[in-house]
């Protein structure tokens, strides 16, 4: 038997949390692959990562200076990483992530690199595969699902991959560029890698 899991935000918002759905997944090694939202909120007064990102794009927008927002997204990752004693640094990531936000890489791609990031810290934690949506989920031309080309390609990656991390909400564009689907979007993730690997449970 093969089992999808999906973790939302506020189960993967900070070191504590994530330890608790390590426990859960390592309970059960049919629970293969792990498709992960952006950290949600800690508290009551806290704020998600994607809004984080969302308002961090809009100063790109309007050519305002983004670096202290942005640091404080990295922030965020770096308590988790090192609440979970990992030896694993995203300076580079962050890095492409400031490039690709002076070059005005779009909203979506803003909003993705929740997922994006915490799939890397995710399959770091656990020891699995890091599987980037945008190569393996693809939308079509007129923004919608392309079932077909990701199913294809998906359950072929996925095959070669006995356990993995495949970040939810985005896939690639057919224009080369990320696109997201709504928010709540990493359910749909979900369900798109449950059908690849005929998955028992999702």
């Amino acid at each position: 038997m093969i089992k999808v899991v999906k973790f939302g935000g506020s189960s993967l918002a900070s070191a504590e949390q994530f330890a608790k759905v390590g426990k859960i997944i390592r309970a059960d090694q049919e629970r293969r692959y792990v498709v992960p939202s952006a950290p949600g909120k800690r508290n009551a007064k806290d704020t998600k990562v994607t809004d984080m990102l969302y308002a961090c794009y809009h100063l790109v927008e309007e050519d305002k200076d983004f670096r202290i927002p942005l640091m404080k997204i990295k922030e965020r990752y770096d308590a988790i990483i090192n609440g979970l004693n990992l030896k694993l640094s995203l300076e580079e990531e962050f890095k492409k992530i400031r490039e690709d936000f002076n070059n005005k890489a779009g909203i979506d791609y803003a909003a993705s690199r929740g997922e994006y990031l915490n799939g890397i810290v995710m399959a770091n934690y656990l020891g699995y595969g890091f599987i980037d949506a945008a190569e393996v989920i693809f939308f079509a031309e007129d923004g919608s699902f392309d079932a077909d080309r990701t199913q294809e390609v998906l359950s072929r990656r996925l095959e070669e991959t006995k356990c993995a991390v495949i970040p939810g909400f985005y896939g690639m564009g057919a224009d080369g560029k990320i696109r997201t689907f709504s928010r709540g979007g990493s359910d749909i993730t979900g369900s798109i890698v449950a059908r690849a690997v005929r998955a028992s449970c999702y």
